[in-house]
């Protein structure tokens, strides 16, 4: 069974809505992108576009590994949809893909999107 959090970031996977939420101190402005598992635990890599994180923000936001378990106050928002630029590198954050924003996924995500 998955958590709250887990299942408000696939509402927002699916309907392309902003999420803010309070994680590790620090209150994030995110758009989850991949959703699943990684040894068990909860995870989602999401792109982080304002808020407050432990390291500097990069202008623009930047790629963030989040342990949903670590999340708290989760809210969906309506707001303009942030996936950065392209990356070249293999995402590792998220083994066991539940759900991927790219409906083209090349991770074998249990359930596609249609776009």
């Amino acid at each position: 069974m998955s958590s709250k959090a887990y299942e408000l970031l696939e509402r927002a996977i699916v309907e392309r809505r902003q999420v803010l939420c309070f994680y590790q101190g620090h209150v994030r402005e995110i758009c989850p992108a991949i959703l699943g598992h990684t040894d068990g635990d909860e995870r989602t890599l999401a792109f982080q576009f304002a808020g407050g994180s432990s390291k500097r923000l990069l202008p623009g936001g930047q790629w963030k590994c989040l342990n949903v378990a670590e999340m708290s106050n989760v809210a969906l928002r309506s707001g303009e949809w942030h996936g950065g630029t392209s990356h070249r590198k293999r995402q590792e954050c998220v083994k066991d893909v539940d759900i991927d924003v790219n409906p083209r996924s090349p991770y074998k995500p249990r359930r596609r999107l249609r776009r």
